[in-house]
């Protein structure tokens, strides 16, 4: 039982590091712990590698693969064509649009 809430305990410390981590305001974190800051750095000391650690592993599954520039010049050419079919469509809808006018 005593194993379980160092566990628990632990879990808040790391939750609150993290916070202090990504929003990089240790101050106000702390009181939302409502801890003083200190206490708060000492967690920092303790946690701190290990969260920088997962938050670095989420962020690489988080990331799109790496696309190459042959991929990119496809995708700049086929939205090129489509955005010259575009304007194309878009002037006979125009000259269309005139001669209804003058009608």
């Amino acid at each position: 039982m005593a194993r379980k809430k160092v566990e628990v305990f632990e879990n808040v410390k790391k939750h609150y590091v993290r916070m202090a981590l990504e929003t990089n305001q240790i101050s106000s974190t702390a009181k939302s712990a409502g801890v003083h800051r200190h206490t708060l750095k000492q967690w920092m000391n303790e946690y701190e590698t290990e969260i920088l650690d997962q938050m670095d592993a989420e962020t690489d599954s988080v990331l799109p693969p790496k696309v190459s520039t042959q991929e990119y010049k496809k995708k700049y050419e086929m939205a090129m064509k489509l955005l010259g079919e575009k304007e194309l469509e878009v002037a006979i809808l125009k000259e269309a649009l005139k001669k209804n006018d003058h009608l």
